[in-house]
């Protein structure tokens, strides 16, 4: 495992809540970030069939066009009623023929899918959020880290807080949703504890133990 020897990095990513979601964990830490979008890096084409393909296509991407380490997520819901769609065509399934994305109109999707499968009990919407981060160097050097959180899919939506998917995912254990928890209670983590909750905070724990620490 290589490690990290810099405070400069880019954070690989477009997508403004998953930025936020990365500085809030990374900056603690020390550590000076911008953003792919902020660099104005033309985002890759993801076409990986797994987390860890996608996660390594846009670290790579941002490293070699930055000359610094890059950190990337990709990351996904799963559902085991759905044969564990959307999973890596998660944000896919936001996508509005305009190019724009619509998460309001992919949670509904999810439901109607689920609907239509007969999963209309709590039991039958076990699912996980899944999280892998990948840092890139400029010379192809690549290290991964997985996070996973197991869950249910509820519905309706609850919460405005966080992005994406988190009004309709509740982990095991709680009884509020992602999209119920401040960022410090989604993450449940921050820099020497042990506990993490989201799936972004265990992969982050997992980078920071084995990048970060001597």
């Amino acid at each position: 495992m290589r490690k990290l020897d810099t405070k400069t990095i880019v954070v690989a990513s477009h997508n403004a809540g998953k930025i936020q979601e990365i500085r809030d964990l990374i900056g603690p830490l020390g550590f000076t970030a911008k953003s792919a979008a902020d660099l104005n890096f033309i985002e890759p084409d993801e076409t990986g069939t797994t987390f860890e393909e996608n996660a390594t296509i846009k670290a790579l991407a941002s490293a070699n066009a930055s000359g610094l380490p890059a950190l990337s997520d990709d990351s996904g819901l799963v559902i085991d009623a759905l044969g564990g769609d959307p999973g890596v065509y998660t944000a896919n399934w936001a996508e509005r023929p305009d190019g724009t994305r619509d998460f309001a109109m992919a949670m509904q999707k999810v439901e109607t899918a689920l609907e239509k499968v007969g999963a209309t009990s709590p039991e039958s919407r076990t699912a996980r959020f899944v999280s892998v981060l990948c840092l890139a160097w400029p010379d192809g050097h690549t290290e991964l880290f997985r996070g996973e959180v197991e869950g249910n899919v509820v519905w309706p939506p609850r919460g405005t807080q966080g992005f994406g998917y988190d009004p309709i995912f509740q982990p095991q254990g709680y009884e509020t949703t992602f999209g119920e928890m401040s960022s410090d209670q989604k993450h449940g983590w921050k820099h020497g504890d042990q506990h993490a909750l989201s799936h972004r905070a265990r992969a982050f724990k997992t980078f920071v133990e084995t990048c970060l620490e001597a």
